[in-house]
């Protein structure tokens, strides 16, 4: 039996499209209609297969009726069989697609990488990750542009922080977050040992300052030169911008824009991602609570969390929080940027634990532990 759910999001979607076509909100645009637009484009999967579960449901009440028929009997017997099978399908798609989902999902995103153990090879290594997030989030029709970096001697870069925009940007990036370890011969070693090191990756979702409690009042704004290696990234004017909240005290969180040429921007790129990460520090401390008021946990929600191992001389990559042969992927392929069946996978398994927590009365918690794939560094 179908949920009730699903009659009042094919309702919505209804709804939805009758807004899309009312000229006012169309010669309106702006968030109303970019709200608009993408909640269709998550509703139409949803709707399309609930049209075709009718249109099944139809067939096989008709091929019933001809069971009665002997000379079409066995026909209708066939297409009978037919329509059934597919039916449990669709009802298994639509369940899935009933699942509750991240409401962040949509939400643009700040990528953060960091060097971590390993010295310059881990510089080196933070430089691959960020060559194949463009390249990923290219393919998926994103942008990423870099807010801040610390290039090393090598080529490498100690941090690097960058916006990712555009629709469901969150969500083709969130399974990145935790520790990334790669072992391979660096190209500074001479005598050919192969050194592991690591890299920390955070991906956060991107709020706007209304949406958390950010008072400007206990923020500290300084204006400096953009550092760099040289070049057109190092500005002859004050261009730079650091925002300090509450500095001084533990709760001190730091964050810096420079890439860009024009202050007033680098500003409210700083703010964005000083109330991205109070958000982020909110969500972890309401998921902390919850994780300890649960008898069972699905993972340990450590930030310290090796996510996936980079093998080179196997050329091969695996990801610690899938299972068997499944968590195998070839190097060349991830490192190249081509992360959608690795992404898949996570999901995947993500969507089938939802099921069986649901299936045992804990659907209720299934949500509040997303340290899977939201490990951040």
């Amino acid at each position: 039996m179908l949920s009730p759910r699903l009659s009042e999001l094919v309702s919505e979607f209804g709804m939805v499209e009758r807004a899309l076509g009312d000229p006012a909100v169309l010669a309106e645009g702006g968030r109303e209609y970019t709200r608009l637009t993408r909640r269709h484009r998550e509703l139409s999967p949803l709707v399309t297969l609930y049209r075709e579960y009718e249109t099944l449901g139809q067939e096989q009440q008709d091929s019933r009726e001809l069971l009665a028929d002997p000379e079409l009997r066995e026909m209708a017997q066939a297409e009978l069989e037919r329509i059934t099978a597919r039916l449990a399908e669709v009802e298994s798609e639509l369940e899935v697609l009933l699942l509750p989902t991240d409401p962040l999902d949509p939400n643009d995103a700040v990528l953060e990488i960091r060097s971590g153990a390993g010295g310059a090879e881990a510089a080196l290594f933070a430089a691959d990750l960020l060559r194949m997030y463009s390249r990923y989030a290219e393919s998926a029709g994103l942008r990423l542009e870099v807010l801040d970096s610390n290039e090393s001697d090598l080529g490498g870069f100690a941090k690097v922080v960058a916006e990712v925009t555009g629709e469901f940007a969150y969500r083709t990036l969130k399974w990145e977050s935790g520790v990334h370890r790669v072992q391979r011969v660096p190209a500074t070693e001479s005598q050919g040992r192969i050194h592991t090191s690591t890299v920390t990756v955070a991906v956060l979702p991107q709020v706007e300052q209304s949406e958390v409690q950010l008072d400007l009042s206990e923020v500290r704004i300084d204006v400096f030169r953009s550092q760099g290696a040289g070049g057109q990234s190092v500005n002859t004017t004050d261009s730079a911008v650091r925002a300090t909240y509450r500095a001084g005290t533990p709760d001190e969180i730091m964050v810096v824009c420079q890439d860009g040429r024009s202050q007033i921007k680098n500003r409210q790129k700083a703010l964005m991602i000083l109330a991205s990460r109070l958000a982020e520090r909110e969500r972890e401390k309401q998921q902390a609570s919850e994780r300890e008021a649960r008898s069972s946990q699905i993972g340990s929600g450590d930030r310290s969390e090796k996510v996936r191992t980079y093998n080179y001389p196997q050329n091969r990559v695996t990801d610690h929080r899938l299972e068997g042969e499944t968590k195998n992927f070839p190097l060349e392929t991830v490192i190249g940027g081509r992360l959608e069946e690795l992404v898949g996978a996570l999901a995947r398994q993500q969507r089938e634990q939802q099921l069986l927590d649901m299936a045992e009365g804990t659907g209720a918690d299934a949500g509040a532990d997303r340290s899977a794939q939201r490990a951040s560094a």
